[in-house]
Order: C-alpha cells, then sequence, then structure tokens
C-alpha cells in the first residue's frame, strides 16, 4: 500500500524559517537517472513513520513495475531532486483502468515550502492527459500536512479505515494505525 507523504516539518526545520528554500522549483518527468534520488527520497518518507506501511525501500525494478510509466514526476531546486509523484493503478480489471493511488514524497529539508502542491498540481495535469479520472490516498491522520495538500487539490475525505495494518517499523512500529482514504474525481478526464 502506497502513501501519500508530505509528512510536517521537524522542529529544526520550523526554527530555520521559511526562507531556507526558494520555490518555486522545477517540475519536470522522471527519468531512471532519478532512480537513486526517488528511492532515497521514499526511504525518508519511511523512516518519519507517518507516510507508508512500507518498511523499506524497494530496488529500482520492484519500485518501476508498481509505478504507472506515466505521470512520474519530480522537482528538482538547484538541479537536486528535491521531490517526487507518481501513480499505481488500484486494479487491473478494465472498468477501473482510470483509477488510481497517488503518491508524493518531499525530502525533509522541501517540506513546508509549496512544493509539494507544484508537484500534486503537475501530477492531477499529467494524470489528466493519460486518462485517469479518478486519484486516490491512504494517508495516515497524523499526517496532517499531506491531508491539506489533498483537500487544497481538490480531494475529499470518504472516511477513515480504522486499524486497518499493523506498523512494523519506526516510532509506531507494533501499533494499529488508520488510513484516511482520500479520492478526487476530475472535472476533465472520464466525463463523457
Amino acid at each position: 500500500m502506497h502513501q501519500a507523504a508530505s509528512a510536517g516539518k521537524s522542529d529544526e526545520q520550523e526554527s530555520m524559517g521559511s526562507d531556507t528554500i526558494q520555490s518555486p522549483c522545477t517540475v519536470r518527468m522522471m527519468t531512471a537517472d532519478d532512480a537513486q534520488a526517488v528511492l532515497a527520497i521514499y526511504q525518508s518518507g519511511i523512516d518519519t513513520g507517518h507516510a507508508t506501511f512500507a518498511d523499506a525501500v524497494p530496488d529500482w525494478e520492484t519500485w518501476e513495475s508498481g509505478h504507472l510509466p506515466h505521470s512520474r514526476i519530480v522537482a528538482l531546486l538547484n538541479g537536486v531532486v528535491v521531490g517526487w509523484a507518481a501513480l499505481s493503478p488500484v486494479s487491473a480489471r478494465y472498468v477501473y483502468r482510470g483509477v488510481c493511488e497517488e503518491s508524493v514524497y518531499l525530502s525533509s529539508q522541501a517540506r513546508g515550502h509549496g512544493i509539494g502542491s507544484q508537484l500534486m498540481s503537475a501530477l492531477i495535469g499529467a494524470s489528466e492527459e493519460n486518462g485517469i479520472w479518478t486519484l486516490q490516498a491512504g494517508i495516515f491522520p497524523e499526517n496532517k500536512p499531506s491531508i491539506a495538500l489533498h483537500l487544497k487539490h481538490g480531494f475529499k475525505i470518504l472516511g477513515t479505515r480504522k486499524r486497518v495494518g499493523r506498523m512494523g517499523h519506526g516510532p509506531m512500529a507494533g501499533v494499529w494505525r488508520d488510513v484516511e482514504l482520500m479520492e478526487r474525481r476530475s472535472v476533465v478526464a472520464g466525463i463523457d
């Protein structure tokens, strides 16, 4: 299960102030050359304990096989990848071909600077260009910045999946976790 992630800023980041990173950043389609940075950012999300149930980063081949080849986006600051967004199919059934789970991950230094919003905007645009009509996200309730990001971009909270999974790592290891189920229906794709 992929979780949308943009876990909040740490105390140290809060004390640095909002002028640490200048946004807007550059957003472009992901390439294989971005693999190392993408996986490192994913590990950073895993380490927060509030981004995903995953407890380890897969190899690049496994990561690629779990994400659609289109709508893979990275954000760069000064030429360095600081965030990524991608889509995973929710089902192999043809009827659900336009329904995807989205993931947005940011490096720790990129959180809280509007970069997640830039990535989400680009991901929504790319998804609609590729005929995706519904985006879904499963987010831990503690990840309030990610929930706020999704609400800002037109996602609705459908409900809470109570104690849906038991955390196997991090500060919440052994704890049964709730997940907020969020969804965004396109007003462009799948409207016929």
